[in-house]
């Protein structure tokens, strides 16, 4: 899940007693689990902060709850997301993570995108770094600038320590998702009125992934080197 960085508290929840109604002690336990385990990077009640929204109508659409449950119990595509279950060193047991993954698809109840079908989470057709660095122009360039270094608001989409960061996963989900609350649309939206295809999504993140370097931090070394290690 992604961009983008930790702050993911780890603790397990002891059950209340709602004996009444089973219902209110499955709703008491996820806002519990969700609010000591998730709140910090996915905002409360999953509304985004400074990772994916997981109310949002898209992720949910193109995450079915194996996919949910596989990232909360193993971690994320990249090293962002920890993992919380017990037999990867978190302490949430299998139950709690169930919890979890219900409550997070309850979200989806309220949630529509209209008719709209989100484009495949994974890779559907292979992408062409000459066709997304098109794409980017077309689709990304008004906010990241003509390179991806920066615009008026957005930050350098190819800066180095952040595609070393993220795997080319991420940076799909990021794309289709989008981060509304930093003003980032989803894969709708860019273009109004011209939503990315899947052949698209898939050229732009392989131009976005050639974009990285084999030692994002080799600059700084070579910099503190050549100045004897003064700054």
């Amino acid at each position: 899940m992604i961009a983008i960085t930790g702050g993911c508290g780890r603790s397990s929840v002891r059950k209340a007693n709602f004996a009444a109604d089973p219902r209110l002690e499955q709703a008491a336990n996820f806002r519990a689990l969700y609010g000591a385990n998730c709140s910090a990077c996915h905002g409360e009640e999953g509304r985004g902060s400074v990772a994916v929204a997981l109310a949002s109508p898209v992720y949910l659409q193109i995450s079915d709850n194996d996919v949910i449950r596989n990232v909360i119990a193993n971690g994320g595509p990249s090293e962002l997301s920890p993992a919380f279950s017990v037999p990867m060193g978190g302490l949430l047991s299998a139950q709690d993570i169930a919890v979890l993954v219900d409550g997070i698809r309850s979200w989806s109840e309220s949630q529509a995108l209209a008719g709209a079908t989100a484009p495949r989470r994974s890779e559907n057709v292979p992408g062409n770094v000459q066709r997304g660095a098109e794409v980017f122009r077309t689709f990304c360039s008004s906010c990241h600038g003509e390179s991806g270094t920066g615009g008026k608001t957005p930050g350098s989409i190819v800066d180095p320590s952040l595609l070393a960061l993220l795997t080319d996963q991420d940076l799909r989900t990021l794309v289709i998702v989008g981060l509304p609350q930093f003003g980032a649309p989803d894969w709708r939206n860019d273009l109004p009125g011209h939503p990315m295809t899947d052949q698209q999504i898939s050229d732009v993140v392989a131009w976005l992934a050639s974009q990285r370097v084999q030692y994002p931090g080799q600059p700084y070394l070579q910099q503190s080197r050549a100045t004897g290690g003064k700054q």
